[in-house]
């Protein structure tokens, strides 16, 4: 009888920890946004047609998500676990596109509109997260979640883009260390979810080492098959933001082990 295949756990996240790192990401962002000129707005960026503009108002509507679903009447049930999260994404991609351009049109039309936008937010966001307890039920689009476990993918959504943000800007807006621990440790157990397994340890430090993909699992001394890479490579390529032959090639990846490549299973994200 093959032996049974390991479950990822759930990671546990301090949740005063998340919210705060939430706030002081979007904050961050914000500050950036506030000096961005209209033709520094008008940029393109990584993310097909989206402008900058277009990904600052995503950036918006990824926030606005928690107040709205925190406003909302409370969903009957948990619909999705913060492991599922990151492979239900790509269901919704078209929804996300649509939503995102409506708001950036809306905010091209108005002078000041778009820093209104992300006081209106932050202020609302803040007093919210002050407010509502973690294990209350929300509604989103994914169905009901805890808000304690949205408030971490929304960690993902704000390390995602403040990167684009920089990509596309050449600023350099800074990281928040929480948010960014986060965001490593989620994207790092979506793999593990996507390739079970315990052949290939994943090591992304100082913020997680996880284990996956099918094959001999190791237990003990140094696993034969190991993949190590730094916190913003490592969302990068479970976003697809980078593709693992470009990391290999820029060296910002050891691998060792002949079961050591991951690129049939990246990106873990949408």
């Amino acid at each position: 009888m093959p032996p049974a295949k390991r479950t990822q756990r759930t990671r546990a996240y301090d949740p005063a920890k998340i919210r705060a790192a939430v706030l002081a990401q979007f904050d961050h962002v914000r500050r950036c946004v506030l000096t961005l000129t209209p033709e520094q707005l008008a940029r393109s960026t990584r993310l097909g047609e989206w402008t900058v503009l277009e990904l600052a108002a995503h950036i918006t509507m990824a926030m606005r998500s928690v107040v709205r679903g925190a406003e909302a009447p409370a969903p009957a049930a948990r619909e999705l676990s913060l492991l599922e999260w990151p492979l239900a994404t790509r269901r919704f991609a078209a929804d996300v596109d649509h939503d995102t351009r409506e708001i950036a049109e809306a905010a091209a039309d108005t002078p000041g509109a778009l820093a209104g936008l992300y006081e209106d937010i932050g202020g609302r966001l803040a007093e919210l997260l002050a407010a509502v307890p973690g294990e209350r039920l929300i509604t989103t689009r994914f169905g009901g979640v805890r808000l304690e476990d949205f408030l971490v993918t929304r960690t993902v959504e704000l390390i995602v883009h403040t990167d684009d943000l920089n990509d596309a800007t050449g600023l350099a807006v800074p990281y928040d260390r929480q948010a960014l621990a986060a965001c490593t440790r989620l994207l790092a157990d979506a793999l593990a979810v996507k390739a079970p397994g315990g052949s290939v340890e994943v090591r992304v430090p100082p913020y997680a080492v996880v284990q996956c993909v099918e094959g001999p699992r190791h237990t003990r001394g140094t696993p034969p098959n190991v993949v190590e890479t730094d916190p913003l490579t490592w969302v990068r390529l479970a976003t697809g933001r980078r593709s693992w032959a470009q990391a290999l090639d820029g060296a910002h990846i050891h691998a060792s082990g002949e079961r050591a490549d991951l690129s049939a299973h990246l990106p873990v994200l949408g």
